[in-house]
């Protein structure tokens, strides 16, 4: 119990700072990025690179120095890749009918596209946001309470996460935190079922696809 403690206290320390480093980004870096124009290719760049820095490299670096695994197996992005993709590819055709049904024909037009639109918040985002969440705090949280309440604390921290920057852009709202908190558990299962972390990159990618740059 002390050994499995101690390997679970790392893991707390990482959550922490994870959240004051992101915090501190929305306040002291997001308004900068800004005033380079949200529409530029250099936004897009700088958000990709910050993005990777405080989500993806310290996922990395924690599974290779801390837990001494290899990252690529531990995140479930080496077996089970086919299948995975195969679910992610139905769920994301299943997403587009559900939302024709709710919006109607999408009519899309030039300013929804975007190098940060195209390019950060949706192709990239779901290997931004799955890797930390569904691949690496979802599975640390599974280890020590299973996984029904390792997707309800993961579903909420990954809700969590998204809340500075709807409160700096005053995006915040009751159906936008119901939907987070939804698609968060959809997403985990999804990484349960598949066995790969595939599936949840290439359907959150394209969810956000379509909602951005498709239904705007």
């Amino acid at each position: 119990m002390r050994e499995s403690k101690h390997r679970f206290t790392p893991f707390l320390v990482y959550l922490v700072v994870f959240y004051i480093v992101w915090v501190g980004y929305v306040i002291w870096v997001y308004p900068w990025m800004r005033s380079l124009g949200e529409t530029t290719l250099q936004y897009a760049l700088v958000n990709i690179t910050f993005r990777l820095l405080v989500w993806v490299l310290p996922v990395f670096l924690y599974l290779r120095h801390i837990d001494h695994v290899d990252p690529i197996e531990y995140l479930k992005l080496k077996h089970n890749w086919k299948q995975g993709i195969n679910i992610g590819i139905v769920l994301s055709i299943s997403i587009f009918l559900g939302s024709m049904v709710l919006n109607g024909i999408p009519h899309p037009n030039l300013q929804s596209l975007t190098w940060n639109s195209v390019l950060t918040t949706s192709l990239l985002i779901g290997v931004i946001e799955e890797i930390p969440y569904r691949g690496f705090i979802l599975q640390k949280f599974e280890e020590r309470y299973g996984f029904w309440m390792a997707n309800l604390i993961s579903s909420i921290l990954f809700l969590c996460i998204h809340l500075p920057g709807w409160i700096s852009l005053h995006l915040l709202s009751a159906d936008t935190v119901i939907f987070v908190f939804i698609f968060g558990v959809v997403m985990a299962i999804v990484f349960k079922v598949g066995k790969s972390l595939w599936g949840p990159i290439i359907a959150h990618s394209i969810n956000d696809f379509i909602s951005i740059v498709i239904f705007h």
